[in-house]
């Protein structure tokens, strides 16, 4: 398959009212509205709806997922990854959507239908169990970071984006704005 026919999935997730927990929400909101993308390129807040992801999941071929992990770092650490890394990061317990982000992948893989690259931009968050839905200062000032690595998957996987401007506004809106005054 020529990499302009790949069907590119960004997938935030996470509960945007948990503090850090809505980090990968957040990074699709921005995306989608920041950039128009190519037509093979999808941005999907996932929110926590887990085994429901199943269908854009496995119509995809390059899976982007963009969340918090726990993964032994400093608070605001950026990671990327692959495989085994990407499961032993999502295993933990003390997300509400974690598990179902692990249960819906190997659900893909049962039906046989699992997009050929998966990975995972995770952040070490700061709070992810308090009520806000602002996100701490250490994920805010990384969301430009995760921004422009996932712009880089998107080219390197054949997908083109460009920024939007009042010719070409964003259509979606955002619900539950994050809290960017630091009162929270």
């Amino acid at each position: 398959m020529p990499e302009t026919d790949k069907r590119i999935l960004i997938l935030g997730v996470g509960n945007i009212l948990f503090t850090d927990e809505g980090f990968g929400v957040r990074i699709a909101e921005e995306l989608e509205q920041k950039y128009e993308f190519s037509p093979n390129v999808t941005i999907l807040d996932g929110g926590t709806l887990g085994l429901r992801l199943m269908g854009p999941i496995m119509e995809s071929d390059y899976l982007v997922i963009v969340d918090i992990v726990l993964n032994e770092g400093q608070p605001g650490d950026v990671f990327r990854l692959l495989g085994e890394d990407l499961n032993k990061a999502c295993a933990f317990k003390n997300s509400m959507h974690q598990t179902d982000l692990l249960d819906t992948l190997a659900n893909c893989s049962i039906v046989g239908q699992v997009p050929d690259d998966i990975i995972l931009y995770g952040v070490e968050p700061v709070n992810y169990k308090d009520m806000s839905a602002a996100l701490s200062p250490e994920l805010e000032a990384k969301m430009p970071e995760v921004i422009d690595a996932v712009l880089k998957e998107v080219e390197n996987a054949g997908g083109t984006y460009t920024s939007r401007t009042m010719a070409n506004p964003a259509t979606e809106k955002i619900y539950v704005p994050r809290d960017t005054s630091g009162n929270s």
